[in-house]
């Protein structure tokens, strides 16, 4: 039986394809096609960017440490003899490097190593970080009556070590470095050989301080972190209740003409506004006009939080749109009033949208760097824990977007390493925001 193909004044078979349908099928294909290479493109891209990400920044969790026991003379230490703490303090860090490159030297010397720095104690000083006088200072200072021992120490080794022993410095790189020789590394391959140097889990990446250029093994993003954590207290307690009444009251109450409008425009815009312009309005108000600390989390979250405002009323009002009007309807029809139909009905069945825009706002405000250049974080070495909450709002910190920036500046290449070891550590935060906001959807969602 023939019937029409679509082609007026022709008939066909309904079993057979006629051109114009093979020109629609393989159009269809083609754009399968396109759909799966865009796939794989982009799954490509993000293949090769998180493997450079860790191939770089998996370093930075691993360390060379060095064992050795210290003599802690008393002729250095305490040359009173009383054991009085005051005048132990009195002796600086310069005092106590050459009892750790003695140290070293007689390990050296122990094993028979046969090298021209064993002449000289001042030589083993390119194996040492500058961190670990003023670790052994802390133990004194701590521990008085332990003067006159020998006591074991597990100190970080120099920046270079630690890149010779991760690859990042070669004996050909050396060529002309003016702090480390062959005959270092030829020190260094017989104390590994030994086992007095180490490559070891560097917890105080993750928990320790900044520290300055020429301590680039002792760099930690622990105290940057601890910043990072009381902005989001400050974007989280501010945005929220801020963002979520302004989309209820537009959303629901607010009547419809020339000044709304004007609010929700300008709502618009300022979510595709440049995060450096926010910076530069807490640096006007917050700093130069309302004198608040500068580098402080307190005013980064106050930044961020001006920064997250659009995205979370947006979101929030999205949500809310989303709720059937019905719902209204039927709550309204029992007698429950404009307000008792909002907070009861309309808002918990809203909730999974809200709290997954939040916790995407803030993911956001997390990773930005730009406002928090602006108003001094980047430029202050966050080097001590804050004493308590009040300070740890108040006092000069930084972020992690921060350090991670002011590593990637830096000239030593352990810093560079560093940097990356940041991002994957930013990562997994953002990363647990997400899966947080997941849940969170899952969890309130309800069916209507």
């Amino acid at each position: 039986m023939n019937a029409p193909t679509g082609t007026p004044g022709k008939k066909g078979s309904l079993t057979q394809t006629d051109a114009r349908t093979k020109r629609r099928n393989a159009a269809e294909a083609r754009f399968r096609m396109y759909g799966i290479a865009a796939i794989g493109a982009g799954i490509f891209f993000l293949v090769v960017l998180l493997s450079a990400i860790v191939s770089n920044g998996i370093g930075a969790f691993q360390q060379t440490f060095i064992t050795t026991e210290v003599y802690l003379d008393p002729a250095k230490l305490d040359k009173k003899g009383a054991r009085n703490i005051d005048d132990i303090k009195k002796v600086s860090t310069f005092g106590y490097t050459p009892l750790i490159q003695q140290a070293l030297l007689d390990d050296v010397i122990e094993l028979g190593v046969d090298s021209p720095l064993t002449a000289k104690r001042k030589n083993m000083k390119s194996l040492i970080s500058a961190s670990a006088a003023a670790q052994v200072r802390d133990f004194v200072i701590a521990n008085p009556d332990r003067i006159g021992d020998k006591v074991e120490f597990r100190i970080l080794a120099a920046s270079r070590v630690d890149g010779y022993f991760k690859g990042r410095v070669t004996r050909d790189s050396i060529a002309r470095d003016k702090n480390i020789t062959p005959a270092h590394l030829d020190v260094v391959d017989e104390l590994r050989d030994a086992g007095i140097i180490k490559r070891e889990f560097n917890m105080d990446f993750i928990l320790g301080a900044d520290a300055s250029e020429s301590r680039a093994e002792q760099a930690g993003l622990g105290v940057s972190m601890l910043g990072s954590f009381f902005m989001m207290l400050v974007v989280l307690g501010l945005s929220l209740p801020i963002g979520v009444a302004a989309s209820i009251y537009l959303e629901e109450f607010a009547p419809q003409n020339r000044f709304t409008d004007f609010i929700e425009v300008n709502i618009s815009n300022l979510a595709a506004v440049p995060s450096i312009v926010f910076g530069i309005l807490g640096l006007a108000v917050f700093i130069q006009f309302a004198h608040l600390p500068q580098s402080a989390p307190l005013v980064g979250g106050l930044v961020l939080t001006l920064m997250t405002l659009p995205t979370i009323i947006i979101s929030t009002r999205a949500s809310l749109k989303s709720v059937p009007p019905s719902i209204r309807d039927a709550a309204l029809g029992v007698g429950a009033s404009k307000m008792q139909a909002v907070f009861h009905h309309v808002l918990p069945l809203a909730m999974p949208g809200i709290l997954t825009g939040t916790i995407i706002g803030l993911a956001q405000a997390l990773g930005e760097t730009a406002p928090l250049l602006l108003i001094g974080m980047v430029g202050y070495i966050a080097t001590n824990y804050p004493d308590g909450i009040a300070s740890g709002f108040m006092d000069p910190n930084s972020a992690m977007p921060a350090q991670i920036y002011e590593w990637a500046k830096r000239a030593d290449p352990a810093y560079y390493e560093r940097a990356w070891g940041g991002i994957m550590i930013l990562l997994v935060f953002l990363l647990t925001m997400n899966i947080i906001a997941i849940l969170l959807r899952r969890r309130f969602e309800r069916r209507w």
